[in-house]
């Protein structure tokens, strides 16, 4: 149900800078400890070092790879410790959101000879291969077991055996992977003796099945272990195997583990692996140093929130990491909600000393860590929400020096060296082209490409402007408008909202896009606006991310209807033209809208949306509105169905039944109580489409030309004369 900002970044970024001609830096991936970084190219595959650009290493040649048989294409590399082997990732398939299972083909960089791996197990099941740090093996998992295989032998030892679609070793359910963002559920100690791993066991958790009409003479479901609101998360627990021994000893950590969630979890040095625990409600953290050769758990610090939650990841950016080890292991630095913002705490491994790193009242969102400077790297904005710009500061002090030079204003994302010297840097404003560069840090420095960077008219068919709105609950929303090339101020014009509003994502980004289905629209004369409401992950504070705890669907329909009333005294706004539209959590924020405000918005078009709060998964929903069965009434005071009886325009309902994260069921439940009210409505519904709704041919053009005709038959495109009174 979530939108993720990076991801976006990422397929806006395609194609600009990698375009030219050159290194295509849109492509590069990073090489592990280092800030070197490997592409794909045409003649094989080449490894360059930022220090030096104009030399690059060809470590694996085109021949080579076909020599070996591989033909399906590198998709990633995972490279063992001194860059002597790697291993490519190749012939992927989706588990859940996400290409996480595939074949690997093992070569050695120095002879050039490939091997494929895990030969005998199932073709495309293995999952998360890596080295041993002395390279003499490979552990992967394969059909919810863990294996590992001798490089030199090319024998292929089970550690785990009760794998089944019901007991998970070495990675995650639906839940966790959705909600708790891990998908590689094992790690090799650094001395290579043990692994410690996840294991999940989701015996208990219930089916939810999708029916698949048309890919057979019968009907048949796909089950999908998908716990919802009120029903107890699948219980998960921490073994770390003896390789010498192949035994496995379970980390003792305190409390039920069919009510509590480890989300992370990592080596702490050879003899310890450090735990993260939340508590169902997902307000309580515990950290736990478990020894590895006995199993005991030792509490070391703890965390707390009042009427909130703790992420289990950073709120401002799901890629960015976590905590990071510093001070060889004496410390780790760690992002958290406390004082009424979000700041960088460095905390000791005991736990006895935890020292801010960013203070003052603005939200700092962890980046990287240079170990051999001490620079902390963070993205912030002070002054304006729509905007993010990098900080550092440094593991001794506590005083931050913007990085990002003055001349980027706008949206900047970067993707760091694991070394924190270089960076891809992405920057973005709703007045220029896109700029993708190659920068040293801390300096900032351009490093690739050589050409100059772009500081020209986007060319979009419209205009995007920024404004601030107040409502009349005293709340001041940022928002993003496009207009037509040849708006005029004397006319007046349908209105498109783009929303989504829920805390995984936020809308109102300095980017020169607009929503893509809505885009195509406002030049046919449409001005588009998105706003970002209480709730949203945005740089505005704890208070401000907060306030929709317990009142998702309430406070943030709230905020969106308050401020375009407010817009609706724009001179410019025929408000008989007023539309909508969100996808998943926005879907939802479209529901609410129409139910709520009948009298504000006229047409809306929700995809893919949650209906009732009870039918979405357990992790994210408890973690924003608590359990069900202690607070029934939010609950229903939050759920979109609850005032469908309210609907008075114009409904396009959009909606995959082979959805599995946000399931088909929140349709036709809708359906009935649009029904039974008496409600006129459309839908269009895709078989076996998932989330997205862009599988299978023809279908993304189907759901645009969907989209269009409803728009266009219900809130008509084009400037209007003003009436003369």
């Amino acid at each position: 149900m979530k939108i993720r900002f990076a991801v976006l970044l990422s397929l806006w970024t395609i194609g600009i800078a990698g375009q030219q001609a050159g290194i295509n830096i849109n492509r590069l991936k990073w090489i592990p400890d280092s800030h070197l970084f490997w592409v794909n190219e045409s003649d094989g595959i080449q490894i360059y070092n930022p220090d030096s650009l104009n030399s690059k290493k060809l470590i694996l040649t085109a021949d080579q790879i076909n020599t070996s048989g591989l033909t399906t294409g590198i998709e990633n590399i995972v490279w063992n410790q001194n860059r002597t082997k790697i291993l490519v990732y190749t012939n992927s398939f989706r588990v859940w959101r996400a290409k996480t299972k595939g074949d690997y083909w093992y070569y050695d960089l120095k002879t050039g000879i490939g091997k494929q791996i895990g030969k005998g197990l199932e073709s495309s099941s293995l999952q998360f291969a890596k080295f041993s740090s002395d390279s003499k093996y490979i552990a992967y998992v394969s059909k919810h077991n863990l294996y590992l295989e001798d490089l030199g032998t090319n024998k292929i030892l089970p550690l785990t055996k009760d794998g089944t679609d019901r007991i998970i070793n070495g990675t995650f359910d639906w839940a966790y992977e959705e909600e708790l963002g891990v998908r590689d559920g094992f790690d090799w100690s650094p001395d290579s003796k043990h692994i410690a791993f996840w294991r999940t066991d989701a015996t208990k958790t219930k089916f939810h099945l999708l029916i698949n009409n048309t890919d057979s003479l019968y009907p048949f479901t796909k089950a999908v272990e998908y716990p919802k609101a009120g029903e107890s998360p699948s219980s998960v627990k921490i073994g770390v195997i003896d390789l010498s021994s192949k035994k496995t000893v379970w980390m003792n950590i305190p409390g039920d583990p069919a009510n509590n969630y480890i989300p992370r979890m990592t080596w702490a040095g050879n003899t310890d692996v450090m735990v993260f625990q939340l508590n169902r409600l997902q307000n309580e953290g515990h950290f736990y140093l478990c020894n590895a050769m006995s199993g005991h758990a030792t509490n070391t610090h703890n965390e707390k929130v009042e009427n909130g939650w703790i992420q289990p990841f950073n709120p401002l950016d799901w890629d960015a990491p976590w905590w990071r080890w510093t001070q060889d292991g004496k410390y780790f630095i760690r992002t958290q909600e406390k004082e009424g913002w979000l700041h960088i705490y460095k905390v000791s491994r005991d736990g006895k000393e935890e020292k801010i790193l960013t203070p003052g009242n603005y939200d700092a969102d962890l980046s990287a860590y240079d170990a051999t400077t001490g620079d902390v790297y963070f993205e912030a904005s002070p002054y304006d929400a729509t905007q993010r710009y990098l900080y550092k500061t440094n593991i001794n002090t506590a005083d931050s020096i913007r990085v990002t030079p003055f001349i980027f204003d706008g949206t900047n994302n970067y993707s760091f060296s694991p070394d924190g010297k270089y960076a891809r840097h992405f920057n973005a404003n709703i007045h220029r082209q896109f700029n993708v560069r190659l920068v040293h840090l801390p300096d900032h420095k351009k490093i690739y490409p050589l050409q100059a960077d772009q500081f020209n008219d986007p060319m979009l068919p419209f205009n995007l402007e920024k404004f601030k709105v107040t409502t009349v609950d005293g709340i001041t929303m940022d928002g993003i408008m496009a207009k037509p090339k040849d708006f005029d101020p004397g006319k007046k014009y349908p209105l498109f909202f783009f929303v989504y509003g829920e805390p995984a994502s936020a809308v109102a980004n300095d980017l020169p896009n607009f929503n893509g289905h809505i885009a195509s629209l406002i030049p046919r004369g449409y001005i588009g606006i998105a706003m970002d409401n209480r709730g949203t992950p945005v740089f505005k504070g704890t208070a401000w991310r907060m306030s929709i705890y317990k009142k998702i669907g309430v406070t943030n329909s709230r905020d969106q209807a308050m401020a375009a009333k407010e817009i609706l005294k724009w001179p410019f706004i025929d408000s008989s033209r007023i539309a909508v539209y969100g996808h998943s959590g926005g879907g939802a924020m479209t529901l609410n809208l129409l139910f709520r405000y009948p009298e504000i918005y006229k047409t809306g078009i929700a995809g893919s949306p949650v209906t009732d709060q009870h039918f979405y998964d357990n992790i994210y929903t408890e973690r924003y509105m608590g359990l069900p069965q202690d607070d029934p009434e939010a609950y229903k005071q939050s759920s979109p169905i609850t005032f469908a009886k309210n609907l008075q325009g114009n409904l396009l309902y959009l909606h995959g039944t082979g959805d599995d994260n946000v399931h088909y069921k929140n349709g036709e439940n809708l359906f009935n109580e649009l029904i039974k009210n008496g409600k006129m409505f459309q839908m269009m519904i895709y078989p076996n489409r998932t989330h997205g709704i862009n599988e299978g041919e023809g279908t993304t053009q189907h759901v645009r030309n969907t989209f269009i005709k409803f728009i266009e038959e219900h809130c008509p495109p084009g400037a209007r004369a003003v009436e003369k009174s």
